[in-house]
């Protein structure tokens, strides 16, 4: 028996159900499935039509060539177009952050350049926060302006105002089609206030063009934020992350309204950047987890932290639950995030000799790029992953030499500290003691 559903989803007893109960079998009915209990891996790439009739009408609405009749469904054609795994996933996944449609991509570059390339055309500007993830950085400075894009960044931490008078000052604002956000920043943590972003979209917005607005969400997943509610139009996530959060698959996700989701399945389809059956699968055995995983892993990075926090090696940290001599940060804290996550930053004193004799010094947590799975994790971000971006924009942005990432996973908190511990024993400089 099915879940009653109205326009915020499904309800039970009167009470609509949670994202967290919805990720067990929601869209999944065991009767496909000679009655499993979880929805097999439908490892094919073409579908069988019941007639010629059919397999032209779901063509004419794969392709946009009329649309959907009152009750009408578009039906299963091929794998890169749609797949019952993908289908699922993407039911399931729309439900965290309260969107109306999600779609699902080979990775979290390929979520962002869809998506970009869907909503973007030639003469447009992009406005962008710094820092973001590497990667993301070097597609849109140095990919997007091939195809007549032109990018503005400004820093995470700039007022409402610094924002507008940086875009006004210009010369193209005018031309803006896009504010990209990043929120937490990659690597240093920094928040960026997503209504007033919003706010400066809308104003630039006009009855024939809207500024979209979309925020990649990775670092707090969609557990802790939810940038749509804050007035968003699309989120985006890496859900090789949190989302998968095993180190064993690569995903990528985008979420919002029907609308410009149509759009962006529709770029999916002929970039052919959907994710495979198999990712799929895997993607939906780890949402039944994924709030615990996180709740837990956010709980030890606390413990984490503070030890952090007092070590007279570590010069400084990046955590959004240690933002207390930050007020206009803190009060972005308060008003978009639920929970600190698991993601710390810090600076090690001695630049990036000691940070690499720290990083080579480890035992428990492995030195690996990535973020969000099990395992804890550490990098070096000046030299991995923000390696693409210049020495004088990495020290705008606050990537130092010094600075290590850490991604706390799920092991024992104490057992994480230990391994800290005896790591920055090994970093040679002389210290005294944090009061």
């Amino acid at each position: 028996m099915q879940l009653e559903e109205d326009h915020l989803g499904p309800h039970l007893n009167g009470k609509h159900v949670r994202p967290e109960s919805l990720m067990m079998s929601y869209g999944y009915n065991p009767e496909w499935s000679e009655m499993a209990v979880k929805a097999p891996i439908y490892q094919t790439s073409t579908f069988v039509f019941k007639s010629a009739e059919e397999g032209k009408a779901f063509f004419e609405l794969a392709y946009g060539l009329r649309e959907k009749n009152a009750e009408e469904q578009l039906g299963l054609i091929y794998s890169r177009l749609n797949n019952p795994d993908l289908e699922i996933l993407e039911n399931r996944l729309r439900f965290w952050d309260g969107a109306e449609e999600a779609a699902v991509f080979a990775s979290g570059m390929a979520a962002i350049s869809t998506t970009l390339l869907a909503l973007l055309k030639p003469g447009d500007v992009i406005l962008h926060s710094e820092p973001i993830y590497g990667g993301s950085d070097y597609y849109i400075k140095n990919i997007l302006p091939k195809f007549g894009i032109q990018s503005i960044g400004f820093q995470a931490c700039a007022t409402l105002e610094e924002i507008a008078q940086q875009l006004e000052e210009s010369g193209v604002a005018g031309k803006l089609a896009m504010v990209f956000l990043e929120t937490p920043a990659n690597p240093t943590n920094h928040l960026v206030d997503i209504e007033e972003c919003v706010a400066l979209a809308r104003k630039h917005s006009t009855a024939d063009k809207k500024v979209v607005v979309a925020v990649d969400n990775t670092f707090l997943g969609p557990v802790f934020s939810h940038p749509l509610k804050h007035g968003a139009d699309l989120v985006l996530y890496s859900a090789t992350k949190y989302i998968g959060g095993h180190s064993d698959l690569i995903a990528g996700a985008c979420a919002g309204s029907s609308a410009l989701l149509k759009q962006v399945k529709g770029m999916r389809t002929f970039t052919g950047s959907m994710a495979s059956p198999w990712t799929g699968w895997m993607l939906m055995r780890s949402l039944e987890t994924l709030k615990i995983r996180m709740e837990a892993q956010a709980r030890g990075a606390e413990v984490v932290a503070n030890y952090l926090k007092q070590h007279p090696k570590v010069e400084k940290i990046y955590y959004l639950g240690d933002l207390q001599d930050n007020p206009r940060q803190q009060a972005i804290y308060q008003k978009q995030c639920t929970a600190a996550g698991s993601m710390i930053s810090f600076d090690i004193k001695g630049g990036e000799k000691e940070a690499f004799r720290f990083l080579n010094s480890l035992k428990l947590i492995k030195l690996a790029v990535s973020l969000g799975g099990t395992e804890s994790l550490a990098e070096h971000p000046a030299s991995m992953t923000h390696s693409d971006i210049s020495p004088t924009d990495r020290a705008k942005m606050g990537i130092g030499e010094g600075m290590v990432r850490i991604s706390v996973g799920v092991e024992h908190p104490e057992d994480i500290i230990s391994d800290v511990e005896q790591a920055l024993a090994k970093v040679e400089i002389a210290v005294e003691a944090k009061v």
